[in-house]
Protein backbone atom coordinates (compact mmCIF):
# COMPACT_ATOMS: atom_id res chain seq x y z
CA UNK A 1 0.00 0.00 0.00
CA UNK A 2 1.32 3.36 -0.73
CA UNK A 3 0.80 6.14 1.37
CA UNK A 4 -0.80 8.78 1.19
CA UNK A 5 1.60 11.88 1.60
CA UNK A 6 4.18 9.43 -1.24
CA UNK A 7 0.70 9.82 -4.11
CA UNK A 8 0.13 13.58 -2.69
CA UNK A 9 4.02 14.34 -3.59
CA UNK A 10 3.88 12.63 -6.96
CA UNK A 11 1.65 15.27 -8.50
CA UNK A 12 3.77 18.06 -7.22
CA UNK A 13 6.86 16.90 -8.66
CA UNK A 14 8.25 19.13 -11.26
CA UNK A 15 9.88 17.68 -14.97
CA UNK A 16 13.67 19.41 -13.89
CA UNK A 17 16.66 17.56 -13.19
CA UNK A 18 17.26 16.45 -9.53
CA UNK A 19 18.44 13.63 -6.95
CA UNK A 20 15.29 11.79 -4.99
CA UNK A 21 15.88 10.57 -1.54
CA UNK A 22 13.65 7.39 -1.04
CA UNK A 23 13.23 6.83 3.31
CA UNK A 24 11.29 4.43 5.22
CA UNK A 25 9.23 5.05 8.44
CA UNK A 26 12.30 5.67 10.50
CA UNK A 27 13.12 7.98 8.13
CA UNK A 28 16.35 6.75 7.14
CA UNK A 29 17.56 7.29 3.18
CA UNK A 30 17.43 3.82 1.99
CA UNK A 31 17.83 4.65 -1.96
CA UNK A 32 18.91 7.56 -3.38
CA UNK A 33 18.87 8.09 -7.73
CA UNK A 34 19.10 10.76 -9.69
CA UNK A 35 16.98 11.95 -12.38
CA UNK A 36 16.52 14.13 -15.62
CA UNK A 37 12.36 14.31 -15.23
CA UNK A 38 11.93 14.07 -11.29
CA UNK A 39 8.83 13.90 -11.82
CA UNK A 40 8.66 10.99 -14.50
CA UNK A 41 11.62 9.24 -12.55
CA UNK A 42 10.10 9.11 -9.62
CA UNK A 43 6.49 8.29 -10.31
CA UNK A 44 7.46 5.25 -12.21
CA UNK A 45 8.81 3.59 -9.00
CA UNK A 46 5.19 3.83 -7.45
CA UNK A 47 2.58 3.73 -10.44
CA UNK A 48 4.20 0.86 -12.09
CA UNK A 49 4.75 -2.70 -11.71
CA UNK A 50 8.11 -3.30 -10.06
CA UNK A 51 9.85 -7.13 -9.47
CA UNK A 52 13.02 -8.22 -7.03
CA UNK A 53 14.77 -5.64 -5.10
CA UNK A 54 12.95 -2.59 -6.80
CA UNK A 55 9.91 -4.18 -5.33
CA UNK A 56 11.30 -4.14 -1.75
CA UNK A 57 12.63 -1.20 -1.81
CA UNK A 58 9.41 0.61 -3.02
CA UNK A 59 6.98 -1.64 -0.60
CA UNK A 60 9.44 0.13 2.69
CA UNK A 61 8.96 3.50 1.13
CA UNK A 62 7.31 5.80 3.59
CA UNK A 63 8.28 9.42 2.09
CA UNK A 64 10.47 10.74 0.07
CA UNK A 65 12.72 14.13 -0.75
CA UNK A 66 13.85 15.73 -4.11
CA UNK A 67 16.28 18.33 -4.68
CA UNK A 68 16.45 20.03 -7.58
CA UNK A 69 19.49 20.59 -9.61
CA UNK A 70 20.20 22.62 -12.87
CA UNK A 71 21.48 19.90 -15.10
CA UNK A 72 21.86 16.61 -14.73
CA UNK A 73 25.71 16.88 -14.29
CA UNK A 74 25.05 18.79 -10.92
CA UNK A 75 22.39 16.06 -10.44
CA UNK A 76 24.73 12.73 -11.04
CA UNK A 77 27.54 14.90 -8.87
CA UNK A 78 24.51 15.38 -5.97
CA UNK A 79 24.18 11.30 -6.29
CA UNK A 80 26.85 10.36 -5.44
CA UNK A 81 28.14 13.02 -2.55
CA UNK A 82 24.87 11.75 -1.06
CA UNK A 83 25.37 7.70 -1.15
CA UNK A 84 28.53 8.34 0.55
CA UNK A 85 26.98 10.81 3.25
CA UNK A 86 23.92 8.08 3.96
CA UNK A 87 25.15 4.82 2.80
CA UNK A 88 21.31 3.61 1.44
CA UNK A 89 21.02 0.21 1.71
CA UNK A 90 19.21 -0.30 -1.80
CA UNK A 91 22.16 1.82 -3.32
CA UNK A 92 24.42 -1.04 -4.94
CA UNK A 93 28.27 -0.14 -4.28
CA UNK A 94 31.35 -0.95 -6.52
CA UNK A 95 33.17 -3.54 -3.73
CA UNK A 96 36.85 -2.24 -4.77
CA UNK A 97 38.29 -0.21 -1.78
CA UNK A 98 42.17 0.05 -3.65
CA UNK A 99 44.05 1.89 -5.58
CA UNK A 100 46.17 0.03 -8.54
CA UNK A 101 49.35 -0.34 -7.76
CA UNK A 102 52.10 1.46 -9.68
CA UNK A 103 56.04 0.59 -10.13
CA UNK A 104 57.82 3.52 -9.48
CA UNK A 105 61.12 4.48 -10.15
CA UNK A 106 63.13 6.72 -7.44
CA UNK A 107 64.30 9.82 -9.82
CA UNK A 108 67.86 11.48 -8.63
CA UNK A 109 70.90 9.65 -7.70
CA UNK A 110 70.81 6.92 -5.98
CA UNK A 111 67.36 5.44 -7.44
CA UNK A 112 65.75 2.60 -6.54
CA UNK A 113 62.36 0.74 -7.36
CA UNK A 114 59.15 0.39 -4.73
CA UNK A 115 55.39 -0.10 -5.14
CA UNK A 116 53.31 2.57 -4.83
CA UNK A 117 49.23 3.16 -4.68
CA UNK A 118 49.20 6.69 -5.98
CA UNK A 119 51.32 8.42 -8.85
CA UNK A 120 51.16 12.05 -7.31
CA UNK A 121 54.83 12.35 -5.86
CA UNK A 122 56.84 13.97 -7.68
CA UNK A 123 59.82 12.32 -6.46
CA UNK A 124 59.34 9.39 -8.95
CA UNK A 125 58.54 7.95 -12.37
CA UNK A 126 55.46 6.02 -12.40
CA UNK A 127 54.70 2.36 -14.83
CA UNK A 128 51.16 1.02 -14.70
CA UNK A 129 48.74 1.36 -12.75
CA UNK A 130 48.48 -2.53 -12.59
CA UNK A 131 44.92 -3.93 -12.12
CA UNK A 132 46.45 -7.28 -10.93
CA UNK A 133 48.50 -5.96 -7.52
CA UNK A 134 50.16 -9.56 -7.85
CA UNK A 135 51.80 -9.45 -10.96
CA UNK A 136 52.92 -5.78 -10.10
CA UNK A 137 55.05 -7.63 -7.04
CA UNK A 138 56.39 -10.53 -9.37
CA UNK A 139 57.34 -7.74 -12.13
CA UNK A 140 59.22 -5.33 -9.17
CA UNK A 141 61.11 -8.59 -8.24
CA UNK A 142 62.08 -9.11 -11.39
CA UNK A 143 63.36 -5.56 -12.30
CA UNK A 144 65.09 -6.04 -8.99
CA UNK A 145 66.73 -9.20 -10.32
CA UNK A 146 67.77 -7.81 -13.57
CA UNK A 147 68.96 -4.26 -12.70
CA UNK A 148 71.38 -3.50 -10.37
CA UNK A 149 69.70 -0.83 -8.39
CA UNK A 150 69.87 -0.13 -4.55
CA UNK A 151 68.09 -3.11 -2.32
CA UNK A 152 67.95 -1.32 0.69
CA UNK A 153 65.95 1.19 2.48
CA UNK A 154 68.54 2.49 5.02
CA UNK A 155 72.58 2.31 3.37
CA UNK A 156 74.38 -0.45 5.14
CA UNK A 157 78.22 0.30 5.63
CA UNK A 158 79.91 -2.17 3.56
CA UNK A 159 78.37 -4.16 0.10
CA UNK A 160 76.11 -6.71 1.02
CA UNK A 161 75.06 -10.13 -0.73
CA UNK A 162 73.31 -8.21 -4.08
CA UNK A 163 76.99 -6.65 -4.70
CA UNK A 164 78.20 -9.75 -4.74
CA UNK A 165 76.40 -11.46 -7.08
CA UNK A 166 75.78 -8.53 -9.35
CA UNK A 167 72.63 -7.19 -8.50
CA UNK A 168 72.82 -3.73 -6.96
CA UNK A 169 75.88 -1.28 -7.79
CA UNK A 170 76.35 -0.89 -4.38
CA UNK A 171 76.11 3.16 -3.63
CA UNK A 172 77.08 2.25 0.04
CA UNK A 173 80.98 2.23 -0.74
CA UNK A 174 80.45 3.54 -4.48
CA UNK A 175 80.13 6.35 -5.82
CA UNK A 176 77.79 6.07 -9.31
CA UNK A 177 78.02 9.13 -12.05
CA UNK A 178 74.22 10.37 -12.84
CA UNK A 179 74.78 9.06 -16.59
CA UNK A 180 74.98 5.03 -15.17
CA UNK A 181 71.40 5.65 -13.56
CA UNK A 182 69.91 7.76 -16.51
CA UNK A 183 70.59 4.70 -18.79
CA UNK A 184 69.16 2.03 -15.93
CA UNK A 185 66.05 3.80 -15.93
CA UNK A 186 66.12 4.01 -19.51
CA UNK A 187 66.59 0.07 -20.20
CA UNK A 188 63.61 -0.17 -17.22
CA UNK A 189 61.06 1.48 -18.88
CA UNK A 190 62.19 0.05 -22.30
CA UNK A 191 61.65 -3.19 -20.85
CA UNK A 192 57.76 -2.36 -18.73
CA UNK A 193 57.14 -1.35 -22.64
CA UNK A 194 58.23 -4.84 -23.67
CA UNK A 195 61.10 -4.62 -25.40
CA UNK A 196 62.80 -7.29 -23.82
CA UNK A 197 64.79 -8.51 -26.33
CA UNK A 198 68.16 -7.76 -25.33
CA UNK A 199 67.35 -8.76 -21.53
CA UNK A 200 66.59 -12.27 -23.12
CA UNK A 201 69.79 -12.89 -25.06
CA UNK A 202 71.65 -11.65 -22.54
CA UNK A 203 70.29 -13.88 -20.14
CA UNK A 204 70.22 -16.96 -22.28
CA UNK A 205 73.94 -16.32 -23.15
CA UNK A 206 74.64 -16.09 -19.13
CA UNK A 207 73.06 -19.39 -18.88
CA UNK A 208 74.91 -21.44 -22.01
CA UNK A 209 77.75 -19.78 -20.50
CA UNK A 210 77.44 -20.93 -16.87
CA UNK A 211 76.53 -25.06 -18.13
CA UNK A 212 79.31 -24.72 -19.88
CA UNK A 213 81.52 -24.31 -16.79
CA UNK A 214 79.56 -26.91 -15.31
CA UNK A 215 77.90 -24.54 -12.89
CA UNK A 216 74.73 -25.80 -12.86
CA UNK A 217 72.97 -23.69 -9.97
CA UNK A 218 73.86 -20.02 -11.76
CA UNK A 219 72.67 -21.58 -14.96
CA UNK A 220 69.48 -22.93 -12.86
CA UNK A 221 69.07 -18.99 -11.78
CA UNK A 222 69.21 -17.59 -15.09
CA UNK A 223 66.64 -20.09 -16.29
CA UNK A 224 64.55 -18.76 -13.38
CA UNK A 225 64.75 -14.94 -15.00
CA UNK A 226 64.19 -15.90 -18.27
CA UNK A 227 60.94 -17.52 -17.68
CA UNK A 228 59.85 -14.68 -15.26
CA UNK A 229 60.58 -12.56 -18.35
CA UNK A 230 58.32 -14.53 -20.57
CA UNK A 231 55.57 -14.97 -18.21
CA UNK A 232 55.32 -11.10 -17.81
CA UNK A 233 56.00 -11.00 -21.48
CA UNK A 234 53.08 -13.07 -21.76
CA UNK A 235 50.77 -11.78 -19.57
CA UNK A 236 50.48 -8.18 -21.13
CA UNK A 237 51.65 -10.05 -24.49
CA UNK A 238 48.29 -7.87 -26.50
CA UNK A 239 50.02 -5.05 -28.28
CA UNK A 240 48.41 -1.39 -30.19
CA UNK A 241 49.83 0.83 -32.15
CA UNK A 242 48.76 3.89 -29.63
CA UNK A 243 50.26 5.35 -26.69
CA UNK A 244 47.20 6.75 -25.47
CA UNK A 245 46.63 5.90 -22.11
CA UNK A 246 43.13 3.94 -22.23
CA UNK A 247 40.81 1.85 -20.53
CA UNK A 248 38.58 -0.57 -22.16
CA UNK A 249 34.76 -1.22 -20.65
CA UNK A 250 32.73 -3.65 -21.45
CA UNK A 251 29.53 -5.21 -19.34
CA UNK A 252 26.90 -8.61 -19.60
CA UNK A 253 23.84 -9.07 -18.03
CA UNK A 254 22.28 -12.14 -16.51
CA UNK A 255 19.91 -13.50 -13.74
CA UNK A 256 19.35 -10.75 -12.53
CA UNK A 257 23.12 -9.52 -11.97
CA UNK A 258 25.46 -6.97 -13.83
CA UNK A 259 29.35 -7.42 -14.87
CA UNK A 260 31.83 -4.94 -15.50
CA UNK A 261 34.99 -5.31 -16.97
CA UNK A 262 37.64 -2.82 -17.50
CA UNK A 263 40.77 -3.82 -19.60
CA UNK A 264 43.49 -1.12 -18.32
CA UNK A 265 46.07 -0.02 -21.63
CA UNK A 266 49.06 2.26 -21.16
CA UNK A 267 51.54 2.65 -23.42
CA UNK A 268 50.04 0.42 -25.50
CA UNK A 269 50.35 -2.38 -23.32
CA UNK A 270 47.36 -4.43 -21.86
CA UNK A 271 48.52 -4.07 -18.00
CA UNK A 272 45.81 -6.40 -16.93
CA UNK A 273 42.04 -6.06 -15.97
CA UNK A 274 39.28 -5.05 -13.28
CA UNK A 275 36.27 -7.47 -13.08
CA UNK A 276 33.33 -7.09 -10.82
CA UNK A 277 29.77 -8.50 -10.43
CA UNK A 278 26.90 -6.41 -8.61
CA UNK A 279 23.05 -7.05 -8.82
CA UNK A 280 21.26 -5.41 -11.17
CA UNK A 281 18.72 -2.87 -9.71
CA UNK A 282 16.65 -0.26 -11.80
CA UNK A 283 17.88 0.86 -15.00
CA UNK A 284 20.78 -0.75 -16.59
CA UNK A 285 22.38 2.53 -18.22
CA UNK A 286 22.00 4.17 -15.00
CA UNK A 287 23.14 1.87 -12.77
CA UNK A 288 26.57 1.08 -15.29
CA UNK A 289 27.15 5.50 -15.16
CA UNK A 290 27.05 4.96 -11.49
CA UNK A 291 29.31 1.68 -11.25
CA UNK A 292 31.58 3.64 -13.52
CA UNK A 293 31.95 6.51 -11.57
CA UNK A 294 32.64 4.84 -8.21
CA UNK A 295 35.46 2.80 -10.18
CA UNK A 296 36.92 5.92 -11.26
CA UNK A 297 36.97 7.47 -7.47
CA UNK A 298 39.59 5.76 -6.58
CA UNK A 299 41.37 4.45 -9.99
CA UNK A 300 43.22 6.58 -12.37
CA UNK A 301 41.57 8.08 -15.14
CA UNK A 302 42.79 7.38 -18.82
CA UNK A 303 42.65 9.77 -21.48
CA UNK A 304 40.06 7.71 -23.18
CA UNK A 305 37.46 5.25 -21.94
CA UNK A 306 36.32 3.04 -24.86
CA UNK A 307 32.90 2.31 -24.56
CA UNK A 308 30.17 0.27 -27.76
CA UNK A 309 27.46 2.18 -26.67
CA UNK A 310 26.54 5.62 -28.42
CA UNK A 311 24.27 6.47 -25.19
CA UNK A 312 26.21 5.60 -22.94
CA UNK A 313 29.52 6.73 -24.19
CA UNK A 314 27.14 10.24 -24.56
CA UNK A 315 26.43 10.44 -20.73
CA UNK A 316 29.73 9.43 -19.64
CA UNK A 317 31.37 11.90 -21.82
CA UNK A 318 28.96 14.52 -20.07
CA UNK A 319 28.63 13.57 -16.69
CA UNK A 320 32.56 12.36 -15.77
CA UNK A 321 34.34 15.37 -18.13
CA UNK A 322 35.81 12.10 -19.21
CA UNK A 323 36.70 11.80 -23.32
CA UNK A 324 35.01 8.66 -24.39
CA UNK A 325 35.46 6.59 -28.16
CA UNK A 326 33.37 3.47 -29.62
CA UNK A 327 34.81 1.35 -31.89
CA UNK A 328 33.40 -0.93 -34.94
CA UNK A 329 36.54 -2.87 -36.14
CA UNK A 330 40.28 -3.30 -35.71
CA UNK A 331 42.42 -4.46 -32.34
CA UNK A 332 40.66 -2.25 -30.49
CA UNK A 333 37.28 -3.63 -31.49
CA UNK A 334 39.27 -7.24 -30.75
CA UNK A 335 40.05 -6.04 -27.48
CA UNK A 336 36.72 -5.05 -26.73
CA UNK A 337 35.01 -7.89 -27.85
CA UNK A 338 37.75 -9.68 -25.73
CA UNK A 339 36.56 -7.24 -22.71
CA UNK A 340 32.98 -8.64 -23.12
CA UNK A 341 33.73 -12.01 -23.28
CA UNK A 342 35.43 -11.64 -20.18
CA UNK A 343 32.97 -10.21 -18.77
CA UNK A 344 30.49 -12.60 -19.62
CA UNK A 345 32.95 -15.33 -17.84
CA UNK A 346 32.83 -13.03 -14.83
CA UNK A 347 29.38 -13.41 -14.31
CA UNK A 348 29.67 -17.81 -14.97
CA UNK A 349 32.43 -17.88 -12.74
CA UNK A 350 30.19 -15.82 -10.47
CA UNK A 351 27.10 -18.47 -10.94
CA UNK A 352 29.54 -21.28 -10.60
CA UNK A 353 31.19 -20.27 -7.51
CA UNK A 354 28.88 -17.99 -5.20
CA UNK A 355 27.98 -19.75 -2.37
CA UNK A 356 30.05 -22.65 -2.77
CA UNK A 357 30.89 -23.10 0.96
CA UNK A 358 26.96 -23.31 2.09
CA UNK A 359 25.86 -25.98 4.22
CA UNK A 360 24.58 -28.49 1.41
CA UNK A 361 22.34 -30.43 3.06
CA UNK A 362 21.11 -27.36 4.60
CA UNK A 363 20.41 -26.28 1.41
CA UNK A 364 18.22 -28.87 0.14
CA UNK A 365 16.26 -28.94 3.65
CA UNK A 366 15.26 -25.45 3.09
CA UNK A 367 14.31 -26.04 -0.67
CA UNK A 368 12.13 -29.15 0.14
CA UNK A 369 10.45 -26.80 3.43
CA UNK A 370 9.62 -23.98 0.14
CA UNK A 371 8.53 -26.24 -2.26
CA UNK A 372 6.33 -28.58 0.72
CA UNK A 373 8.13 -31.56 -0.07
CA UNK A 374 10.71 -34.14 1.61
CA UNK A 375 14.11 -33.07 1.73
CA UNK A 376 15.12 -33.92 -2.14
CA UNK A 377 18.56 -35.30 -1.28
CA UNK A 378 18.82 -36.82 -5.48
CA UNK A 379 17.44 -34.40 -7.84
CA UNK A 380 16.89 -34.79 -11.79
CA UNK A 381 16.98 -31.56 -13.29
CA UNK A 382 15.51 -31.86 -17.62
CA UNK A 383 16.41 -29.38 -20.08
CA UNK A 384 15.39 -29.40 -24.42
CA UNK A 385 17.77 -27.77 -26.45
CA UNK A 386 16.04 -26.73 -29.91
CA UNK A 387 15.17 -24.20 -32.06
CA UNK A 388 12.05 -23.05 -33.71
CA UNK A 389 11.56 -27.27 -34.40
CA UNK A 390 15.30 -28.39 -35.57
CA UNK A 391 16.97 -31.08 -34.57
CA UNK A 392 15.65 -31.37 -30.78
CA UNK A 393 17.58 -33.08 -28.19
CA UNK A 394 17.05 -33.71 -24.31
CA UNK A 395 19.41 -33.47 -21.27
CA UNK A 396 19.15 -34.73 -17.71
CA UNK A 397 21.29 -33.88 -15.10
CA UNK A 398 21.46 -35.65 -11.76
CA UNK A 399 22.38 -33.56 -8.31
CA UNK A 400 22.78 -35.91 -5.16
CA UNK A 401 23.48 -33.77 -1.44
CA UNK A 402 23.77 -31.13 -3.37
CA UNK A 403 26.43 -32.34 -5.84
CA UNK A 404 26.30 -32.99 -9.84
CA UNK A 405 26.88 -37.23 -10.39
CA UNK A 406 28.18 -37.21 -14.10
CA UNK A 407 27.49 -40.96 -14.25
CA UNK A 408 23.38 -40.84 -14.09
CA UNK A 409 23.41 -38.09 -16.50
CA UNK A 410 21.24 -38.95 -19.34
CA UNK A 411 20.83 -37.08 -23.32
CA UNK A 412 17.68 -37.93 -25.85
CA UNK A 413 17.30 -37.54 -29.40
CA UNK A 414 13.31 -36.23 -29.56
CA UNK A 415 10.73 -38.03 -32.03
CA UNK A 416 10.10 -35.53 -34.67
CA UNK A 417 5.88 -34.80 -33.47
CA UNK A 418 8.14 -33.70 -29.48
CA UNK A 419 10.79 -31.29 -31.72
CA UNK A 420 7.54 -29.09 -32.45
CA UNK A 421 6.88 -28.14 -28.52
CA UNK A 422 8.91 -27.83 -25.06
CA UNK A 423 5.53 -29.19 -23.72
CA UNK A 424 5.41 -32.41 -26.01
CA UNK A 425 9.77 -32.46 -25.55
CA UNK A 426 9.53 -32.82 -21.55
CA UNK A 427 6.88 -35.24 -21.89
CA UNK A 428 8.06 -37.73 -24.05
CA UNK A 429 11.81 -37.66 -22.17
CA UNK A 430 10.12 -37.75 -18.76
CA UNK A 431 8.20 -41.07 -20.00
CA UNK A 432 11.21 -42.56 -21.34
CA UNK A 433 13.92 -41.81 -18.47
CA UNK A 434 11.61 -43.00 -16.07
CA UNK A 435 10.41 -45.87 -18.15
CA UNK A 436 13.40 -47.45 -17.97
CA UNK A 437 13.89 -46.80 -14.36
CA UNK A 438 11.13 -48.76 -13.74
CA UNK A 439 12.37 -51.75 -16.06
CA UNK A 440 15.72 -51.46 -15.07
CA UNK A 441 14.74 -50.85 -10.72
CA UNK A 442 16.87 -47.78 -10.92
CA UNK A 443 16.04 -45.55 -7.69
CA UNK A 444 13.75 -42.32 -8.49
CA UNK A 445 14.85 -39.40 -7.56
CA UNK A 446 13.12 -37.12 -4.86
CA UNK A 447 12.02 -34.19 -6.86
CA UNK A 448 12.30 -33.66 -10.77
CA UNK A 449 13.11 -30.02 -12.05
CA UNK A 450 11.66 -28.56 -15.73
CA UNK A 451 13.34 -25.83 -17.72
CA UNK A 452 9.90 -24.05 -17.83
CA UNK A 453 6.23 -23.52 -16.51
CA UNK A 454 3.48 -24.84 -15.48
CA UNK A 455 2.52 -26.44 -19.04
CA UNK A 456 6.05 -28.22 -18.75
CA UNK A 457 5.20 -29.38 -14.94
CA UNK A 458 1.90 -30.36 -15.99
CA UNK A 459 3.59 -32.33 -18.72
CA UNK A 460 6.13 -34.03 -16.81
CA UNK A 461 3.27 -34.94 -13.87
CA UNK A 462 0.94 -36.24 -16.81
CA UNK A 463 4.27 -38.91 -18.01
CA UNK A 464 4.44 -40.17 -14.15
CA UNK A 465 1.17 -40.29 -14.02
CA UNK A 466 1.00 -42.78 -16.65
CA UNK A 467 3.81 -44.78 -15.27
CA UNK A 468 2.17 -44.70 -11.87
CA UNK A 469 5.09 -43.38 -10.28
CA UNK A 470 4.82 -39.92 -7.80
CA UNK A 471 7.55 -38.16 -7.76
CA UNK A 472 7.65 -33.58 -6.92
CA UNK A 473 8.28 -31.56 -10.03
CA UNK A 474 8.83 -28.22 -10.59
CA UNK A 475 9.32 -25.73 -13.06
CA UNK A 476 11.85 -23.10 -13.63
CA UNK A 477 10.08 -19.89 -12.79
CA UNK A 478 11.33 -17.00 -15.28
CA UNK A 479 10.55 -12.83 -15.70
CA UNK A 480 9.83 -11.04 -18.42
CA UNK A 481 12.85 -10.23 -19.07
CA UNK A 482 13.90 -14.20 -19.42
CA UNK A 483 15.33 -14.18 -16.30
CA UNK A 484 15.58 -16.79 -13.23
CA UNK A 485 13.99 -16.13 -10.79
CA UNK A 486 12.67 -19.30 -8.85
CA UNK A 487 10.07 -22.23 -9.48
CA UNK A 488 6.97 -23.07 -10.18
CA UNK A 489 4.54 -25.38 -8.89
CA UNK A 490 2.08 -28.00 -10.28
CA UNK A 491 -1.18 -25.62 -8.85
CA UNK A 492 0.47 -22.66 -10.02
CA UNK A 493 1.95 -21.52 -6.99
CA UNK A 494 5.32 -19.19 -7.69
CA UNK A 495 8.37 -19.31 -4.72
CA UNK A 496 10.69 -16.50 -5.68
CA UNK A 497 14.06 -17.73 -4.20
CA UNK A 498 16.12 -14.74 -5.27
CA UNK A 499 15.08 -13.91 -1.51
CA UNK A 500 17.09 -17.00 -0.71
CA UNK A 501 20.16 -16.30 -1.91
CA UNK A 502 21.90 -19.93 -1.63
CA UNK A 503 18.96 -22.26 -3.22
CA UNK A 504 18.55 -19.41 -5.86
CA UNK A 505 22.44 -19.95 -6.51
CA UNK A 506 22.37 -23.84 -6.48
CA UNK A 507 19.37 -23.96 -9.10
CA UNK A 508 21.52 -21.77 -11.31
CA UNK A 509 24.33 -23.93 -11.10
CA UNK A 510 21.98 -27.26 -11.57
CA UNK A 511 20.10 -25.26 -14.69
CA UNK A 512 23.82 -24.20 -16.14
CA UNK A 513 24.68 -27.31 -15.81
CA UNK A 514 21.63 -29.37 -17.72
CA UNK A 515 21.89 -26.57 -20.44
CA UNK A 516 25.73 -27.14 -21.08
CA UNK A 517 25.16 -30.72 -21.20
CA UNK A 518 21.90 -30.27 -23.63
CA UNK A 519 23.82 -27.76 -25.69
CA UNK A 520 26.84 -29.82 -26.32
CA UNK A 521 24.72 -32.73 -27.69
CA UNK A 522 23.14 -30.72 -30.01
CA UNK A 523 26.11 -28.98 -31.04
CA UNK A 524 27.03 -32.59 -31.79
CA UNK A 525 24.65 -33.60 -34.31
CA UNK A 526 23.98 -29.90 -35.54
CA UNK A 527 27.05 -28.01 -35.41
CA UNK A 528 25.73 -24.23 -34.53
CA UNK A 529 22.90 -24.55 -35.76
CA UNK A 530 21.06 -23.93 -32.62
CA UNK A 531 21.38 -19.84 -33.02
CA UNK A 532 21.24 -20.33 -37.05
CA UNK A 533 17.70 -19.34 -37.66
CA UNK A 534 17.52 -16.50 -35.34
CA UNK A 535 20.14 -14.70 -37.31
CA UNK A 536 18.44 -15.50 -40.77
CA UNK A 537 17.01 -12.55 -42.90
CA UNK A 538 18.77 -9.88 -40.69
CA UNK A 539 20.51 -7.25 -42.98
CA UNK A 540 23.79 -6.50 -41.97
CA UNK A 541 24.20 -9.99 -40.10
CA UNK A 542 26.68 -11.37 -42.25
CA UNK A 543 28.85 -14.74 -41.21
CA UNK A 544 31.87 -12.52 -38.97
CA UNK A 545 29.13 -10.93 -37.31
CA UNK A 546 26.98 -14.26 -36.51
CA UNK A 547 30.50 -16.03 -35.48
CA UNK A 548 30.61 -13.60 -32.50
CA UNK A 549 27.35 -13.73 -31.43
CA UNK A 550 27.37 -17.28 -31.50
CA UNK A 551 30.63 -17.77 -29.10
CA UNK A 552 29.16 -15.12 -27.38
CA UNK A 553 25.99 -16.65 -26.73
CA UNK A 554 25.65 -20.06 -26.79
CA UNK A 555 22.86 -20.89 -25.47
CA UNK A 556 19.47 -19.55 -26.29
CA UNK A 557 18.32 -18.53 -22.77
CA UNK A 558 20.96 -16.28 -22.75
CA UNK A 559 20.78 -14.92 -25.90
CA UNK A 560 16.85 -13.89 -25.02
CA UNK A 561 18.02 -11.98 -22.05
CA UNK A 562 20.67 -9.76 -24.12
CA UNK A 563 19.88 -6.21 -23.71
CA UNK A 564 19.84 -3.90 -26.77
CA UNK A 565 22.40 -2.32 -25.07
CA UNK A 566 24.40 -5.23 -24.79
CA UNK A 567 23.91 -6.42 -28.04
CA UNK A 568 25.02 -2.85 -28.97
CA UNK A 569 28.96 -3.47 -27.94
CA UNK A 570 29.57 -6.05 -30.98
CA UNK A 571 26.83 -5.02 -33.23
CA UNK A 572 26.05 -1.39 -35.10
CA UNK A 573 22.52 0.37 -33.30
CA UNK A 574 20.38 -0.56 -36.47
CA UNK A 575 21.43 -4.52 -36.73
CA UNK A 576 21.37 -5.16 -32.86
CA UNK A 577 17.96 -3.31 -33.29
CA UNK A 578 16.39 -5.91 -35.62
CA UNK A 579 18.15 -8.80 -33.49
CA UNK A 580 16.46 -7.87 -30.47
CA UNK A 581 13.27 -6.92 -31.79
CA UNK A 582 13.01 -11.12 -33.07
CA UNK A 583 14.11 -12.27 -29.59
CA UNK A 584 11.73 -10.86 -27.94
CA UNK A 585 9.36 -12.30 -30.34
CA UNK A 586 10.68 -15.35 -29.43
CA UNK A 587 9.86 -14.84 -25.71
CA UNK A 588 5.74 -14.26 -26.58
Amino acid sequence: MIPQRVLTKLNTLPAKPGVYLMKDMQGHVIYVGKAKDLSSRVSQYFLRPQAGKVHAMVMHVDDFDTIITQTEKEAFILEMNLIHQHYPRYNIMLKEGSHYPYIALRKGPDPYLKIMRHNRDQHYRYFGPYPNSRSAYRIIQLLNKIFPLRKCNVLPKAACLYFHIGQCLAPCINTIQPEVYNDLASQIDQFLKGHVQDKVKFYQDKMEAASEALNFEMAQEYKVILEDIAHISDKQNVEIYDQTARDIIAFATREGYLALTIFVIRDGRLLGKGSYVVEQFDDIEDQLVTLIAQYYEQKPRPEVMTINSLTLASRIETLLDLKTSTVEKGTLFSLMDMAQTNAMQTLDDHFLTARLDDDKIALLETLGKLIHTAVPYHIDMFDNSHLQGSHGVGAMVSFINGEGVKKLYRQFHLSEASQQSDVAGIEEIISRKYLRAQNNQEKLPDLIIVDGGTPQVLAAEAALKKLTLTIPVVGLFKNDKHQTKGVVLADGEVIDFTKYPPVFFFLVRMQDEVHRYAISFHRRIRGKAMTKSIFDDIPGLGAARRALLEKRYNNIDILKQATLLELGQILPLEVASLLFEKIQKLKT
